[in-house]
């Protein structure tokens, strides 16, 4: 058996509801702070644990951004962790459901809460608890929804993220308002994990700079300014050179009035790189591009190998309609901005993404996509974001987490792809 470290604050947010805690009697407990603190385990773990230990009946709900998220950052890990202390437990895939306990007597329903339609999935059900991870991510409506459902009087809520900007609605409502909620609130940093050794802080603190340095390194809710990338190095993230690929993809922003941009992918050794481009700007060409012309141009920008996947604004209905009659995989991508731009943040910090230098379109408004400081939360300004745009469409398929660490496309919740 592995034995498992924790640090003080660990051992905090892991026994706060014991009868021996002075925190026994708070309603909710809130973990927030860097990444890789170690929050998700121990509070994942303090929650089952409660169930089983304090409670010993009754449902319960986890709560994550997505259903894969879930499953690979909160789930298999508790799973893990249930059994090295010698607690049963299984997961039910089909039915979306944890269940643990001698007899497997607990049981924990299991939600994604993606998008505004969410809330509709926990509604009337009852449960003595929920958890909810990476709240800051979810909707407001599947939040508040998931907190009614915990009715019972002896009820708790377990919440945990990483920060966001300061006037979100979690922040301002739940962390500010914490003594009128009643709430335990522990902010996490990377030194509270005792298990991340010095070299493994150095990384991380050299992937993200800028607000996204403040948020998932040092764990501070900071307000977004400057640039949207300012880690984008042309040194470190241009090629000159065209790798061999396995694998091509293409994704698409679609525009009439405003400039259309394409971008070619490849994938090379652990990387995407986006080899060539297509941009069309009708104000500047003095043209208004047709879809059938626009699906000439995606033609060409191929070439003559085969792509797995076409990623197109959702916007553009036509336009996908008229890739499929090609016999292009042409689906919707996800229009997620605050998560896409996070995406596209770890991965150039990470080194698993780059550009090549014919794609001058993309690398112009590298330099121009900044913040609309005037609005007060994570969103860009609307100018000069196309190729921004389809960047964010590629990323959140093939290098968000969601999508397996850079290898599927995702289709309703189903992999397609290695």
């Amino acid at each position: 058996m592995t034995r498992m470290r924790f640090s003080k604050k660990q051992l905090t947010a892991l026994g706060w509801w014991c009868d021996t805690s002075p925190h026994k009697d708070r309603d909710a407990i809130i973990c927030d702070g860097a990444v890789r603190s170690g929050k998700t385990l121990c509070l994942s773990l303090s929650f089952a644990l409660w169930a089983l230990c304090a409670v010993g009946k009754g449902e319960f709900a986890i709560c994550g951004k997505t259903i894969m998220s879930l499953l690979r950052n909160l789930i298999r890990p508790l799973m893990d962790a249930l059994c090295e202390i010698g607690v049963p437990n299984r997961l039910i895939v089909s039915r979306n459901r944890l269940e643990i306990g001698a007899g497997y007597k607990i049981g924990f329903s299991l939600f994604g809460g993606r998008d505004e339609a969410s809330a509709s999935l926990i509604q009337g059900a009852t449960f003595t608890g929920a958890l909810l991870d990476e709240v800051a991510l979810m909707p407001r409506s599947f939040v508040e929804q998931a907190i009614a459902r915990c009715s019972k009087e002896e009820a708790k809520i377990f919440f945990s993220c990483n920060p966001a900007y300061p006037q979100h609605w979690f922040y301002r409502e739940w962390i500010l308002g914490r003594k009128e909620k009643n709430a335990l609130y522990l902010r996490f940093e990377m030194t509270d994990n005792p298990s991340l050794s010095q070299a493994v802080l150095d990384r991380y603190k050299r992937l993200y700079s800028g607000p996204f340095y403040e948020r998932y390194v040092l764990g501070k809710w900071s307000a977004v300014k400057g640039l949207v990338y300012p880690m984008f190095s042309p040194a470190r993230h241009l090629r000159e050179s065209v790798p061999h690929c396995t694998r091509f993809v293409v994704s698409c922003d679609y525009g009439t009035v405003n400039p259309a941009s394409f971008g070619f992918w490849g994938y090379s050794a652990g990387v995407w790189v986006r080899l060539r481009e297509f941009y069309h700007d009708s104000r500047r060409e003095g043209r208004v591009f047709t879809d059938e012309e626009y699906a000439d141009a995606l033609v060409s920008l191929i070439g003559a190998g085969s792509v797995e996947a076409v990623l197109v604004d959702p916007s553009a209905a036509s336009f996908i309609a008229c890739l499929r009659a090609r016999g292009l995989p042409a689906a919707a991508a996800r229009n997620d901005v605050a998560n896409g731009i996070r995406v596209v943040a770890a991965a150039l910090g990470e080194g698993r993404v780059c550009f090549h230098v014919s794609c001058v379109d993309l690398i112009r408004e590298f330099s121009l996509y900044r913040w609309d400081e005037r609005v007060g939360g994570d969103v860009p300004v609307k100018r000069d974001d196309h190729a921004m745009d389809e960047l964010r469409y590629f990323a959140l398929e093939y290098l968000s987490a969601d999508s397996g660490g850079g290898g599927g496309f995702w289709v309703g919740g189903v992999g397609r792809g290695s």
